[in-house]
């Protein structure tokens, strides 16, 4: 016989661990298609300090077997399979992994977005270690130090100017020869004295033995190199959604992003929801993200329960 869940969520980060939460609780079959492990970028982070309830701060891997047992005390299956392929219309929905395929009533799509890597050598092996994509998440770990920024659009240009906060140095390195970011913004991080910026410069390579303790930077005018000692580097060069397997299954915006509506996340597809990084927002937080978990779940229980009615 044919096992057949309530709610299928595709993800299993804070949205995705979250929703898993809820729709548990509100005793529906449920289970988590995860392809690495919980948390997500969450788990990549070596202390989330802006989590409410945990006021000395939680290592992010710590914090992600919390969600996770959470989720799985009230009878949340978690599956580790990648998901290739998706059949989302008609009552029961199919995915299809590497491993195995699942059917369901309802699906939650959490599958977040991974932020664009620099793909220069050592970036891998910091991660987590002085190399960061979240300024607001671990700038407090840089009190005192020198920092390297990525980038030179509005998140780059901002974050440096957060860092300030913490970081006795930061440096912008940007490719251009100018800034890309909102003029105000700009202005901003150019009155500010921590701050300089390297123009018409790429980073080539990231040192350290333990933990980040230097970086390689080009000159792409005049290719002169050199290394510069660091204490960590943040990279700001953009964020790729996580829904290549999705193409022309569900709506999405120019950069890949899936479209819901926002008053109970719904997509087109009816019974298929959206949580997370994963669709277009302006604040990217592990708080968002549980918020969106939430909505999520609870907008597929009224589904199921036949209370709303989704689609476009």
């Amino acid at each position: 016989m044919r096992e057949v869940y309530d709610v299928l969520i595709i993800g299993g980060g804070p949205a995705g661990l979250t929703a898993a939460l809820y729709s548990g609780r509100a005793k529906l079959k449920t289970v988590v298609i995860e392809r690495l492990g919980p948390g997500g970028q969450m788990a990549t982070t070596e202390h989330v300090e802006n989590y409410p309830g945990f006021p000395a701060g939680m290592n992010g891997v710590d914090l992600s077997l919390r969600m996770l047992e959470q989720a799985e005390r009230f009878n949340a299956r978690v599956v580790y399979d990648e998901v290739e392929k998706v059949e989302l219309g008609g009552p029961i929905k199919a995915v299809h992994g590497s491993g195995g395929s699942y059917e369901a009533r309802t699906v939650i799509v959490a599958t977040g977005a991974s932020p664009r890597k620099l793909g220069v050598p050592g970036e891998d092996k910091f991660i987590g270690a002085g190399v960061s994509y979240c300024a607001t998440c671990d700038g407090a770990l840089y009190s005192g130090k020198r920092v390297v920024v990525v980038g030179g659009a509005d998140s780059a240009v901002e974050e440096a100017s957060f860092l300030t906060r913490f970081a006795e140095q930061v440096t912008i390195v940007h490719r251009r020869d100018a800034l890309r970011a909102t003029p105000i913004i700009v202005e901003r991080a150019l009155g500010n004295p921590k701050i300089t910026v390297m123009y018409d410069t790429v980073v080539e390579a990231i040192h350290g033995e333990r933990v980040v303790t230097s970086v390689t930077v080009r000159n792409v005018r005049s290719n002169a190199v050199e290394t510069i000692p660091i204490d960590g580097l943040f990279a700001y060069i953009g964020l790729i959604p996580n829904t290549r397997f999705l193409q022309e299954v569900l709506p999405m915006d120019q950069s890949g992003y899936l479209l819901a509506n926002e008053h109970d996340l719904s997509t087109t597809e009816v019974g298929v929801f959206v949580a997370g990084d994963v669709r277009p927002k302006a604040f990217r937080q592990v708080a968002t993200a549980v918020g969106d978990g939430a909505l999520a779940a609870s907008s597929a229980e009224r589904y199921l329960s036949g209370v709303a009615s989704h689609g476009r």
